[in-house]
């Protein structure tokens, strides 16, 4: 995925800013691809409904007729991501992820439909009446509020416009507030309770994670400015998007017309409440307002409720709304509270019937936490005793909920209704590769693999190394054995596991060819081992390189 998204607040992956509100780590920006910031010197955007937004009250920004004559407009011009890193260049990209908005001004002085769009969209600045005629369909965009006139014969864009490429290459366009295409809201005055940011780390983080397999039935809740609705209308027949603020209804589906995406099915209200009780799901995603705050200033990133609770209940609840086999994927924070171990915490979330996978990407002392999200509202610009108070307001109400950390990551889970459900927690810091949707989606496959065999059903398979994986082996020089030997992968989880010489070589011959027990007699035989002493011992290091993404099954049931 490629995005020219705005300002980011941290490099972590799920540290960025929420762009919505439910109740109330992404992996870092694509390389190459700097984030860029707005300037807002254009009218806010058109008003915000008082009624839920559906596909038959869309707003009249998102007329498919204009969306589609505007679409063309702007590829027509190349303002695409690939257009805007080759107008731009990288000099000009650093100095906008420093928020230094001159280079970019200066590379696009010149009158190309692809500069004035840039100004217009991205810097927007008021350009030309007639010039703008020149590229885009003016007196529809005027009509339906994509544009607006300001001062004297000029006219402005009236909300933020960005090129992203999606996971395929896709050429959308991501719609968000003027001064919210990626951040905090700090500083944008009135419109804050209200806003609907752009893309961020958190927003690509979530939609490299998502399991992209075809589905009847996707919902985004929290949608915001709909890239996971963008993205699940791709490979979903149907898609539902909810978020609490009306606003982000009306952005989504400016985003969708925009990328020629299908109209999604638009529902105001909290959590699950839009849902229908017999409703099911295929897939659910939700980047939802997971700040962990005394109070909900900020609609699209406070939850509202005490503590984690949001998060607890997002994941609690979304077990049932799960059809068999679907997927439930979100980002969370998650206390880490004094006497309790976090992992314990969280396995008590995960609702009955479901398989769970939990990542916990960082870990934040409270000081760091509360520092981090009051500049993200711009508290830190604000009259130094306010700041203080703020400030203490935060570490009071951890004091009082005993809680040391915060937690970042994310959560997944899958309907399986096994009797023995597989919950796996840990903490994985390290360098990922995204997208991980397919190495979510085969986890998850292992994991029902394994819990379907026993050690002996295990030996009567055959697997297969997986692609990328190589061997190190550290010891002295000059030595005859190495003093440890690790298989390490470069994709997908990144990991790496340390195997004795018996794992070793079992894992390095297995291409598919023989089952799990030839192999070990052929390794005992080699070794001068007891053939059953080795099956017996070895079955747990083969459980371990199937969990951990080393291997994967690679036949039915052996017969030889």
């Amino acid at each position: 995925m490629r995005a020219v998204p705005g300002r980011a607040v941290r490099a972590c992956d799920v540290g960025g800013s929420r762009h919505n509100g439910c109740v109330s780590d992404s992996s870092v920006p694509a390389p190459n691809v700097p984030n860029i910031p707005s300037v807002s010197t254009a009218p806010a955007a058109p008003g915000t409904p008082e009624a839920p937004v559906g596909p038959a009250a869309l707003p009249a920004a998102a007329r498919p007729d204009v969306a589609a004559r505007l679409r063309d407009a702007l590829l027509g011009a190349s303002f695409t991501a690939d257009g805007l890193l080759e107008l731009l260049g990288a000099p000009a990209y650093a100095a906008l992820a420093r928020s230094e908005t001159v280079p970019a001004l200066r590379a696009t002085r010149g009158d190309t439909p692809l500069e004035l769009l840039v100004r217009l969209f991205l810097l927007q600045q008021p350009v030309p009446h007639a010039r703008v005629a020149d590229v885009l369909p003016v007196d529809a965009c005027l009509e339906t509020g994509w544009l607006a006139r300001v001062g004297g014969d000029e006219l402005a864009a009236t909300v933020d416009v960005r090129p992203y490429a999606g996971l395929d290459g896709e050429d959308w366009f991501i719609v968000s507030d003027l001064g919210c295409a990626v951040g905090g809201a700090g500083g944008i005055g009135s419109h804050e309770e209200g806003v609907v940011l752009g893309v961020g780390g958190a927003s690509t983080t979530l939609a490299g994670l998502t399991v992209r397999t075809p589905v009847a039935a996707a919902l985004d809740l929290g949608t915001g400015s709909g890239i996971q609705a963008l993205h699940a209308s791709r490979h979903a027949t149907r898609v539902t998007a909810t978020d609490l603020n009306p606003r982000a209804l009306h952005i989504t589906a400016l985003t969708l017309a925009l990328s020629g995406a299908p109209a999604a099915d638009l529902r105001k209200g909290s959590l699950f409440e839009p849902v229908r009780a017999d409703e099911r799901f295929d897939l659910i995603v939700s980047n939802p307002p997971f700040v962990i705050s005394p109070g909900a200033r900020l609609t699209y990133r406070d939850g509202g409720m005490a503590g984690d609770d949001l998060c607890r209940t997002l994941v609690q609840q979304a077990g049932e709304r799960l059809n068999e086999g679907g997927f439930a994927q979100f980002l969370a924070n998650w206390e880490h509270v004094e006497g309790e171990d976090w992992q314990d915490r969280l396995r008590s979330w995960v609702p009955r019937g479901c398989d769970a996978w939990i990542v916990q990407r960082e870990v934040q002392d409270v000081t760091q936490y509360a520092e981090l999200w009051l500049r993200d509202a711009g508290d830190h610009r604000a009259d130094p005793a306010e700041y203080q108070a703020r400030y203490d307001a935060w570490l009071e109400e951890f004091e009082a909920r005993k809680v040391k950390a915060v937690g970042f990551g994310w959560i997944t889970l899958r309907r399986t209704d096994s009797a023995v459900p597989s919950v796996v927690a840990e903490e994985w810091p390290h360098p990922v590769e995204q997208p991980l949707g397919d190495t979510v989606r085969a986890h998850f496959d292992r994991v029902g693999f394994l819990r379907d065999h026993d050690d002996a059903g295990l030996l009567d398979r055959h697997f297969r190394l997986v692609g990328e994986v190589v061997q190190e082996q550290v010891g002295l020089p000059g030595a005859e054995d190495p003093e440890h030997v690790v298989l390490r992968q470069h994709r997908g989880m990144r990991r790496a596991t340390a195997v004795d010489t018996v794992g070793a070589g079992f894992a390095g011959v297995c291409d598919g060819t023989l089952s799990a027990g030839r192999i070990l007699d052929a390794i005992a035989q080699l070794v001068g081992e007891d053939p059953v002493l080795l099956r017996d011992r070895t079955p747990a290091q083969i459980r371990l390189l199937v969990e951990q993404g080393f291997l994967e099954p690679a036949d039915r049931p052996s017969a030889d």
